[in-house]
């Protein structure tokens, strides 16, 4: 959802060529997975004779997979994308992208193409159901080099794509099972037969994760609130000032984000004791959804009604904590997961996309050094890699939840707390921007 907020009051420290390897041209189909809830062990296994290989295999077009490839492709190293969906999966709304994220975008060389088309967000307001604002903040007060912008996910993925070779991204390639080989390459199973040996696996196939669970992950856990998501399209221009508006109510909230000249950003989200059915007809979501904005400022029902039916969504908003010693590690001999697939987190921060951009590029670099020295260099790549990011996404997952937990309050006594003393007198708009402060550093030998 993008959203920023009480983080500032849970500030913890804690918390030349491209190398083109050979692609298969086959025209691999869809299936259904037959047993995806059955979990896969780590058996060792020899790869039958028909198994095409391949030197990097990717699992998952989305941000995450894409922006891995594109930073390999970005240092000489090519890789197959594997996507389970039959096109790039453009459905959804938009994500907020905060300095961090921008700096990975320009390391990988699309930053530019990206800024000329969203809005520059130039600050947050904060307001109660009733309408009463209660803060204001402009971002570049506090830190001047703050880059927000809001970014339609379509687009995204599309810049990505259009920068990777042609053929590096197969479609309608739905992974069926995995396992490990005798020689320590990995064996990928597509649902209708095909046989992939790889010699490096990357898991960027999202929250749901097969690799994930392969390697003995958890489910995510429900953090006890959902969200609806959608984006208003006014054709002749819509009348909102480029800032992160947020509205606070009692167990539910709701922000506005202009991403564009003529498309707002939207979310409510509220409390729920279960994730409940999954919902899919469109119009059913949007009533729901104006039903839980009745009451509020009559801006938020007119984005709603000005939003087209099928960009509306309700998810239940998941996460995962990596506690240390207890949580698997992030790769499993040269299999590793990226992004969503490794470090689910809820959207309070802002930070989901921006980590996986970020995991992207700090991959790509430490695998760029090792891949010319043998299997035993990449274990070790994959393995620093983990050890490099988990001081990074611990902290931020926890602080995510503790937010999104405390934004979600319904006492109205706490509330009232929170709207006239913690947001008034202790919101402090630096240490809610800290986190964004990382930079992954120039990619090396870029090759455009």
């Amino acid at each position: 959802m993008g959203i920023v907020s009480l983080s500032l009051v849970l500030h913890n420290p804690l918390l030349s060529q491209t190398r083109q390897f050979p692609l298969s041209q086959s025209n691999w189909l869809r299936a259904p997975i037959t047993n995806r809830n059955k979990r896969t062990s780590l058996s060792i296994i020899r790869a039958q004779s028909g198994a095409r290989k391949e030197e990097i295999v990717i699992v998952g077009a989305g941000i995450a997979g894409l922006a891995t490839a594109l930073s390999l492709h970005r240092l000489g190293i090519g890789s197959l994308v594997l996507e389970q969906a039959e096109s790039l999966r453009t459905s959804g709304t938009s994500l907020t992208l905060f300095k961090n994220g921008w700096r990975v975008l320009d390391a990988i060389g699309v930053g530019d193409d990206l800024r000329a088309q969203f809005l520059e967000i130039q600050g947050m307001v904060i307001t109660t159901a009733d309408g009463s604002q209660l803060r204001s903040f402009k971002f570049k007060d506090e830190d001047g080099s703050q880059e927000v912008r809001a970014v339609e996910r379509r687009i995204l993925l599309e810049t990505l794509a259009n920068q990777l070779p042609q053929g590096a991204v197969r479609f309608s390639s739905k992974l069926a099972k995995i396992e490990r080989s005798e020689d320590g390459e990995t064996l990928l199973e597509l649902v209708d037969g095909t046989q992939l040996l790889a010699k490096i696996v990357i898991g960027c196939d999202g929250i749901r994760s097969p690799i994930a669970k392969w390697m003995g992950f958890p489910e995510p856990k429900y953090v006890g609130h959902c969200g609806f998501r959608g984006l208003a399209f006014f054709p002749g221009g819509h009348p909102f000032e480029p800032k992160l508006n947020q509205i606070y109510g009692r167990g539910q909230r709701a922000g506005i984000v202009p991403i564009s000249r003529t498309k707002v950003y939207w979310f409510i989200c509220f409390n729920s004791p279960s994730p409940g059915p999954k919902i899919t007809d469109p119009a059913v979501l949007k009533k729901q959804a104006r039903e839980l904005a009745t009451d509020w400022p009559s801006d938020l029902l007119n984005i709603i009604d000005h939003t087209p039916d099928d960009t509306i969504s309700r998810t239940p908003l998941v996460d995962r904590w990596l506690w240390p010693s207890i949580s698997p590690p992030a790769s499993a001999g040269r299999v590793v997961l990226v992004g969503d697939a490794w470090h689910p987190m809820t959207p309070n921060l802002g930070q989901g996309a921006c980590c996986a951009l970020e995991d992207s590029v700090i991959l790509a670099r430490k695998l760029a050094r090792a891949i010319e020295s043998g299997p035993a260099a990449i274990e070790d790549a994959l393995s620093s890699y983990g050890s490099e990011r988990w001081p990074r996404i611990f902290p931020l997952t926890i602080r995510a939840n503790l937010v999104g937990s405390l934004l979600q309050w319904e006492n109205p006594v706490v509330c009232s707390v929170r709207n006239n003393v913690i947001i008034p007198k202790l919101v402090k708009l630096g240490p809610m921007l800290e986190h964004t402060n990382f930079d992954c550093q120039p990619l090396q030998n870029q090759v455009v």
